[in-house]
């Protein structure tokens, strides 16, 4: 894989009090933990970027922001993009990027904040996977993602919903904000092994039937564990009403805004930059 060197756009300009916000320590740190990438990867991808089907990604140049351990930049590459470029912030998230893409000549890994992307017209497809919704400023970073889109580009994010969610957002946020979120990782961690046993035993008792409890249900005790301990960590997290998610794109200056459901839980939200 090809490393470019640091330049003046690879590291943030400042620590801005947005990008702390965000956590992407605290997430760096799960991903230094739940750093492989699965096979079950894919179909999750396939569903939080339905309205792109494995075929809309080949021979595109694509932009993945918030990469992670770059599972979401994997599978484009598998099925025949042409190059990436996946950003994040912390160096854990990034090694792990790294070496998970390790295979493709051209996907890049570069350390570079949603909030300054530093790229103008360039990418066929930018999205950004289960990000936003932590952001303490989603329109400026979505902003961001619609200049690095070339004039007639795709941006795609997907996004918590707050339909079928009540539960989470009554009882489970504000425990969130008020412990998980403040506490020293190792103690949510160690916290959330009991919670995704409660939650591991459930699935096999009850009888759910959101599609999510449906997909869940099927994965093994380390991937329960990872999105039990990826719910708890973040010091923000978003639920967005299916009009709020579609005005987060409009008013970024994206056209042809829809928003299709994922599980019945989130939303893929997708518009196209102007042609003009």
């Amino acid at each position: 894989m090809h490393l470019k060197p640091a330049t003046t756009h690879d590291i943030p300009s400042s620590h801005d009090e947005r990008t702390e916000r965000g956590s992407p320590g605290r997430f760096g740190y799960s991903w230094h933990i739940f750093n492989e990438i699965l096979p079950v990867h894919e179909e999750q991808f396939r569903r939080w970027t339905a309205p792109l089907p494995p075929d809309a990604w080949k021979g595109a140049d694509i932009l993945d922001v918030g990469c992670g351990i770059g599972r979401n930049t994997y599978w484009p590459m598998l099925w025949g993009a042409r190059s990436a470029l996946a950003i994040d912030l912390d160096e854990r998230s990034l090694a792990a990027a790294r070496r998970n893409l390790a295979s493709f000549p051209d996907a890049r890994v570069e350390r570079r904040s949603a909030y300054e992307i530093g790229e103008e017209n360039r990418f066929d497809i930018v999205y950004s996977i289960g990000v936003i919704h932590h952001l303490d400023d989603p329109l400026a970073a979505v902003k961001q993602m619609v200049g690095a889109a070339k004039p007639g580009g795709v941006v795609l994010i997907w996004l918590y919903g707050r339909e079928n969610n009540d539960w989470l957002i009554r009882w489970f946020n504000p425990l969130r904000q008020a412990l998980f979120a403040k506490a020293p990782l190792g103690l949510v961690y160690a916290l959330a092994i009991p919670l995704a046993t409660v939650l591991w035993i459930a699935l096999r008792i009850f009888p759910f039937r959101l599609e999510y409890f449906r997909l869940i249900r099927r994965f093994s005790f380390r991937h329960l564990l990872a999105i039990v301990f990826d719910h708890m960590i973040p010091r923000i997290a978003r639920y967005y009403t299916q009009a709020e998610a579609l005005d987060l794109l409009r008013d970024a200056g994206l056209e042809g805004v829809h928003a299709q459901p994922v599980n019945n839980v989130s939303w893929t939200v997708i518009g196209r930059k102007s042609a003009g």
